[in-house]
């Protein structure tokens, strides 16, 4: 792979501080959207400039397999007794072998705001996903 080709999508893996387990499939969200501030300047009323305001950074949903882990679900239950516990989550893009880190976005502070449960069917042979939602404070990347 030469170094202009993209990096694959399915390489990747999360590191939640804390929260040692975790078999995740998708990772989607990640943006930051910086508000624009128009003006006009005095004198020249034909001309809006704009200028940087508040930095929002969307919310991250995580998908992962069910397992017998509870670490995720106390993690949501602490925030929902008004107890949030803020962790660092690291997501990690990997080589097309999937051994070596080439990137890495931290978000800073981050708490679960939402959880999906799985959706089950009897009649499919599909693994059972539940979805977590994360928000936090700031992104880096590293």
């Amino acid at each position: 792979m030469s170094e202009t080709d993209p990096y694959r999508s399915y390489n990747f893996k999360l590191e939640i501080g804390g929260v040692a387990e975790g078999h995740f499939t998708e990772c989607s969200g990640l943006s930051v959207k910086i508000e624009s501030i128009p003006y006009r300047e005095a004198g020249n009323h034909q001309l809006v400039r704009h200028i940087p305001g508040l930095v929002d950074s969307s919310a991250v949903t995580l998908k992962y397999g069910v397992t017998k882990s509870r670490e995720l679900w106390d993690w949501l239950m602490k925030s929902a007794e008004g107890n949030v516990q803020r962790r660092n989550v690291s997501i990690v893009l990997l080589d097309s072998q999937g051994d070596n880190e080439v990137m890495r976005w931290n978000l800073v502070d981050a708490w679960p705001s939402e959880w999906q449960g799985a959706a089950l069917n009897a009649s499919e042979k599909a693994l059972a996903i539940e979805t977590l939602t994360l928000v936090f404070d700031r992104l880096e990347r590293a």
